[in-house]
């Protein structure tokens, strides 16, 4: 398998997200990178297989190294836990989503990152209600619709704004800017010789 140079340069931005964000002490809960790792990883990398391996290769290295600073008592929150598999699936969807990226431009990260952040919102919260997960809503459409807005407190509980429950949003559309223009950056001022890449 070829790697050239946006998937090596893809790959290295998203471990380097991913680590940071999890060196970051006392962040705001809900703010990730990982909605814009996905997104980023189907509309940058052309080879569909590594669209999809290196986004969750970077959450699993990113989860590995979490539980290691929980195991060793540096975080009190565990990097593996039951039902992750689900975010899992739905990083994967989001990549699938992030193939749809035709043209990279402002408008279309900012649309696919509002679109993606509902989308992950929507499905989250659906895999919770039917998964009978949180406050164990009945298996009716009323019961779905109060999953979702027990997810709406959530937010606005737990926002990155005081008052203001949009964390997720806010995340998504920051790791969108900060990965698309690093790697519009990167390759805009590397040469292919520095980056060691025929």
């Amino acid at each position: 398998m070829k790697l050239n140079r946006s998937v090596v340069v893809a790959f290295i931005l998203l471990v380097v997200v991913a680590a940071l964000y999890r060196a970051w002490d006392g962040r705001p809960f809900g703010f990730a990178p990982h909605l814009a790792m996905a997104i980023f990883g189907g509309a940058i990398i052309k080879n569909k297989k590594l669209a999809f391996v290196l986004p969750l290769l970077s959450l699993f290295l990113s989860d590995l190294l979490y539980q290691g600073l929980y195991l060793f008592g540096y975080s009190a929150i565990p990097g593996f836990y039951s039902g992750q598999w689900v975010n899992y699936v739905l990083f994967a969807a989001l990549t699938v989503f992030g193939f749809a990226m035709r043209k990279i431009n402002i408008k279309n990260i900012v649309g696919f990152s509002l679109s993606g952040s509902m989308i992950f919102f929507l499905l989250s919260n659906f895999a919770v209600w039917i998964g009978g997960g949180g406050f164990m809503r009945p298996k009716t459409f009323e019961g779905l619709m109060m999953c979702y807005n027990d997810g709406l407190a959530f937010y606005r509980d737990y926002g990155f704004i005081p008052g203001f429950g949009a964390s997720f949003i806010l995340s998504d559309l920051f790791f969108m800017a900060l990965l698309f223009g690093s790697f519009y950056l990167v390759n805009k001022t590397l040469p292919k010789k520095e980056m060691g890449i025929a």
